[in-house]
This record gives C-alpha cells, structure tokens and sequence, in this order.
C-alpha cells in the first residue's frame, strides 16, 4: 500500500456514503484513502491499521502471501510512522510483527509461523482494548472507507485495484469485531447489516474474484450498517 495521506478523503467518503452517492473516482491515485492524523484520532489509526492487517493475514493463511506482503507493513514499514503513532502507549508489540514480515521475505508458508500470525491478532486485540474508541463513531468511519476504497478497487465489474478491494474487506471485517461491544438486542440489527456487507465478498475473500460484488451493492449495504447503528442509538 501507499504511504497514508489525509483523514479528509475519509471523512468525505462518508459523507458520500450517506448522501447516497455510488459514483467511482475519476483518478484512483489522488482517491487514495488515508490513515488520520493526530492523537485524539488513536482509535481510528487503529482501526485502519488493523484493518488493513485483518487482509494480510487472511491473504497470507490463503497461499497469497506476496499479496498479503504490503498489507502487512503497515505495523513495521516506516513509510507507515505516522500511522503508528501513540500506539506504544496502548501496548504495541513490534515483534510478532516483524516476525511475520521475515516470514514473508522468506518465503515461508502461514502454517509454519501460526503462532505469529496468533500474535498479532492478540496484540491488535489488545490494543483496541486499551485505546478505547466508541464503535457508533468508529464503526462509521469504517463504512466511509470501505466505500472510498472499493470504488477506486472494483470499476467496470472487475477488480482494478486488488489492494484496495483487499482493503475494503478488512475495513469490514474490523467493524464487525467492533460490532461485538455493541449490547443486544440493538446490536443485533447493526451485525446483522454487517454480515450481509461481508458477504458481498466471496468465502475466498479476500483474494479477488472474477465476479466481485458491485459498487452500488457495497455502498448501499454500507449505509444500511451506518443506519442501523443511528438506530439503535449506539
């Protein structure tokens, strides 16, 4: 992936989102979605790291590891310092990580490094823990990405931007997680939208099919969350 950017693509995103608008980008390059920027955002940082791991991992334990690769850096690559920051403060662990990302280079398979790849999942878990972050804020955030990214990842009924559309199921898959902190009955409804956004990806997901979902399909899907959760009051 490409070194973030700003929060605003996101922020617009969303507001395209519940405008109703399922336009694709003109130009994917100046649309590329972006980490936000600043302490107070420490949840959302979060949010959007874990989400792009959530893709390399499941891309790795599918045989795709030089497809998981990139998705992976996020949490090591210092293209992606900013991102990080203030996540030492909520229990970050560098080294499972790290671990993973060797493992990768060196061509090893998912099955030998299983207990890294547990790891990481345990650390990212713990530092949503720790970073607090209220998902009726944060699970809409997710939706805006997901809507920016699977427009620039899926155009003309084919996946054009592989990372991007790996991305998007990520976002998706992080905000079902935190759809779980959500009391029922209310939050019933909200991860019942989200399993039907989910799936709109194939079981392979994420690896890309040659029939993905439409843009129309996944942005409205994505607003019925965000409506859901305005209506549990969560």
């Amino acid at each position: 992936m490409k070194s973030p950017r700003i929060f605003a693509g996101a922020l617009g995103a969303l507001g395209l989102l519940m405008a109703g608008c399922t336009a694709e980008p003109d130009c994917c390059e100046d649309s590329e979605t972006s980490a936000p920027a600043g302490t107070a955002e420490l949840a959302e940082r979060l949010a959007f790291m874990a989400g792009h791991v959530e893709a390399g991992i499941a891309l790795y334990r599918a045989g795709e590891g030089p497809a998981g690769g990139p998705h992976l850096l996020h949490p090591v690559s210092e293209s992606y310092a900013e991102e990080r920051e203030g996540l030492d403060a909520i229990g970050f662990d560098p080294a499972p990580f790290e671990a993973v990302s060797a493992a990768l280079e060196a061509g090893k398979p998912a099955s030998e490094i299983e207990p890294q790849l547990a790891e990481v999942e345990a650390n990212l878990a713990k530092m949503r823990s720790e970073a607090g972050g209220d998902p009726a804020q944060l699970i809409p955030y997710l939706m805006g990405l997901i809507a920016k990214e699977y427009a620039i990842g899926v155009t003309d009924g084919a996946v054009s931007d592989a990372g991007e559309y790996q991305d998007a199921w990520g976002f998706a898959r992080v905000a079902r997680q935190l759809s779980e902190e959500i009391a029922a009955p209310d939050g019933d409804a909200v991860r019942a939208e989200l399993d039907a956004l989910l799936a709109l990806w194939p079981d392979a997901a994420p690896v890309p099919p040659s029939d993905p979902a439409s843009v129309s399909a996944v942005t409205n899907q994505s607003a019925k969350v965000t409506a859901a959760l305005a209506k549990a009051g969560a």
